[in-house]
């Protein structure tokens, strides 16, 4: 990326004062390297992002940014509703609330090593993927509307998971002044069979060997152990959320001179936040985010059913599950006073740092975890949320690696079984049922998450705890 319109201020941070139409800022949190990985496309976004109204003190690009719809995938921006803000489908993504959630085996990678191929090919089985995939739960029109108001505590109350695992989940498993009236009946249609299914694209389930401790204290507290596994889920909110996604923005692109709102860019289609449109967004927008919690809900629980087949006595506690594509209202410090802002995060985690009154009582020392996916050939991270983020990026880090190619350019430069057979050799397992869905998530096909989650630390988002290296990747 052509760096020079940025000011180096330290050795993870770059930044744009405003100029002509800017009203804030332009913030990218990235080591040098990752700076020269990212397209021209991240600072032109990111720069048309701060021309938006209502927008507050900056706009930031995580290190893992890339080209996006609007936004920069890896983007975080705050905005005022009594100065005019503004909410953006774009913003937030057409994945709404895509995010991780991690179980605790408690198991070595040992004892999973004599039934590696089995327990693949049940989560494999047990667990639909792919384009298109149905489960077995088909919601009817009451049922829909119950699980885009309740999210995972409906899940739960239908008996999927322990209420123990509420606690665990981000907003404790549901998004509150969700408007499931305002979701079209053709998004309804998508989701009806999509429950409980991981889909396609960089979605996965993995068993992952924690390989390596950074910070001992917050890694016990996370009930992390060197040489045990987890199992990390990656999905979101389906056919649903892609379809409130579509429908918004090109609302918002129709209406925008109603509401005296010149775009930059097309793409980042908004309304204000007070007015009809972007309440009718924000209800909509919150029952994919308890579609998506449902959902990664579900699939824990259809996990723990094929773990106990192998191991009867193993219950996987839940260690997390956070989003990364939301917009949220939040407290922040704004010019020196606490406001009530709504903070997109799109391709960013939330990383609340210790203290944090919302966060469960056991990472109240620690800070929140934050799950890092990697690539299925190399590392995921655990990381743990710091104080310095909240002033840094709206409380916020990154939320992987970010590509650094194109699914087109995977495609061209890697077969899938070519893919699945290096991964094998090195001890990975890999079912999916998408030879061309592998070869675009090849693990080339990704920068390097180590360097990623580096400058995460050191731009002061969020700390390392663990790294952790796949040994069973189901993959969309």
């Amino acid at each position: 990326m052509e760096i020079k319109s940025f000011n180096r201020v330290s050795e993870t941070e770059w930044r744009m004062e405003p100029f002509g139409a800017m009203r804030v800022p332009a913030v990218i949190h990235a080591g040098k390297q990752l700076i020269g990985e990212m397209d021209d496309k991240v600072r032109e976004q990111l720069v048309n992002v701060t021309m938006l109204p209502g927008i507050v003190r900056a706009a930031y690009a995580m290190p893992d940014a890339h080209w996006g719809y609007g936004f920069p995938i890896g983007g975080v921006a705050a905005f005022d509703p009594d100065q005019g803000g503004v909410i953006s489908a774009g913003g937030v993504g057409f994945d709404i609330s895509c995010g991780v959630r991690t179980h605790l085996t408690g198991l070595r990678r040992s004892e999973i090593a004599g039934s590696r191929k089995e327990l693949a090919n049940a989560l494999y089985a047990g667990i639909p993927v792919g384009i298109g995939s149905q489960g077995d739960i088909s919601l009817g029109r009451s049922q829909m509307d119950a699980m885009l108001a309740g999210g995972a505590v409906w899940a739960q109350q239908q008996g999927y998971g322990e209420p123990r695992d509420l606690e665990y989940i981000e907003d404790n498993g549901c998004a509150g002044h969700a408007l499931p009236e305002h979701v079209s009946e053709k998004a309804r249609q998508r989701q009806q069979r999509e429950m409980g299914t991981l889909g396609s694209g960089n979605h996965y389930l993995e068993i992952q060997e924690v390989t390596e401790l950074f910070d001992h204290h917050t890694a016990r507290a996370f009930g992390l152990a060197k040489g045990e596994c987890v199992v990390t889920i990656h999905c979101g909110s389906r056919g649903l959320g892609h379809q409130i996604g579509t429908e918004f923005l090109r609302e918002m692109a129709i209406k925008a001179g109603d509401y005296g709102i010149v775009l930059p860019d097309r793409e980042l289609a908004c309304a204000p936040i007070n007015s009809k449109t972007g309440q009718r967004y924000l209800g909509a927008m919150r029952s994919g985010i308890n579609c998506a919690m449902a959902n990664r809900q579900i699939i824990g629980h259809l996990t723990r059913a094929v773990f106990r087949r192998f191991w009867p006595d193993r219950d996987l506690p839940l260690l997390f599950d956070v989003s990364h594509n939301t917009c949220k209202p939040e407290i922040h410090d704004i010019d020196g006073q606490q406001k009530l802002v709504y903070v997109h995060r799109k391709g960013a985690t939330r990383s609340l740092g210790p203290g944090h009154e919302t966060l469960p009582e056991a990472f109240r020392a620690t800070g929140q975890p934050v799950l890092i996916g990697g690539s299925m050939g190399t590392e995921s991270y655990v990381l743990a949320g710091m104080e310095s983020s909240e002033a840094t990026a709206f409380s916020s880090a990154c939320h992987g690696a970010g590509r650094s190619m194109s699914r087109n350019q995977a495609r061209r430069r890697w077969k899938g079984r070519q893919v699945v057979d290096e991964l094998s050799k090195k001890g990975i397992t890999v079912r999916s049922p998408s030879s061309r869905g592998v070869a675009e998530e090849a693990p080339g096909a990704y920068k390097d998450v180590s360097e990623v989650v580096k400058a995460s630390e050191k731009a002061g988002l969020a700390k390392r705890v663990a790294r952790l290296k796949p040994v069973i990747c189901i993959k969309g």
